[in-house]
């Protein structure tokens, strides 16, 4: 999809230690140019999820990850990791991620990024917490509200 379907973006270069021998990205760190764009892309809302732990005894667990690869990305290439929140359950966020080359509308991967609240005593999925999903729906749109 075109940049443009995406409110965020977080820049990465990309490091030599993250190559394998043909100077292609090695696939496992797609996951962590994942991560750390959505850890900025609470920090945007802002929301401390981290925080969450301790103010609510909550926190989030990954239940899946999806990875797409589309083209090579190389050592040195500046890159964008688009991120959106496209579903929003009782407990769930469902994120849906794309790296683009830097400016451009290029696709060079896409994912997706399913996370469970979870009640950190019990093990058991939790209900999001409200000042999140207001937060989610106030920067993605109305169009989050009904999913």
């Amino acid at each position: 999809m075109p940049r443009s379907a995406f409110k965020f973006s977080y820049p990465f270069r990309v490091r030599y230690s993250e190559v394998d021998g043909q100077r292609i990205v090695f696939n496992a760190h797609y996951l962590t140019y994942f991560d750390t764009a959505i850890t900025e892309y609470f920090r945007i809302l802002p929301y401390d999820y981290m925080g969450q732990v301790e103010r609510i005894g909550e926190d989030f667990h990954t239940v899946k990850t999806l990875v797409e690869y589309k083209q090579p990305i190389h050592f040195d290439q500046d890159i964008d990791v688009m991120v959106r929140t496209v579903r929003l359950g009782r407990s769930s966020l469902t994120f849906d991620v794309e790296i683009h080359p830097k400016g451009a509308d290029d696709l060079l991967a896409s994912g997706e990024v399913v996370w469970v609240n979870a009640d950190q005593t019990t093990h058991s999925s939790a209900a999001l917490p409200d000042e999140l999903v207001e937060k989610l729906i106030a920067f993605e749109g109305e169009a989050l509200k009904g999913s």
